[in-house]
């Protein structure tokens, strides 16, 4: 029988590491959270402990990603995929350098 658990991975990869902490303040170094850390005063442990949440779980999907485990990304999908929630629309966004 399968039982759904959090695991902490042991494996290093510094490259994960490194695209981790970039995705994490990509995502949340500018724009709305810190708009709204502002707003609602949240503390800055409070910040630090989302944003390593978050750089946990980028890694967690990196490293599931290089081992080629299609099967757990799926598992994951499924389980987060809630048709009624938060998110309504996907516009993809990126930001970069690009030549002119």
């Amino acid at each position: 029988m399968k039982v759904w658990t959090k695991v902490k991975l042991t494996d290093k990869n510094t490259e994960v590491e490194l695209i981790a902490k970039s995705l994490t303040n990509y995502l949340y170094g500018y724009g709305p959270i810190q708009a709204l850390t502002r707003k609602y005063h949240i503390k800055e442990e409070d910040r630090k402990i989302l944003d390593q949440y978050t750089a946990d779980r980028i890694a967690g999907i990196l490293m599931l990603y290089l081992a080629k485990d299609i099967n757990r990304i799926n598992d994951i999908v499924n389980k987060y995929n809630i048709p009624n929630g938060i998110v309504k629309e996907i516009i993809p966004e990126l930001e970069g350098y690009i030549e002119k």
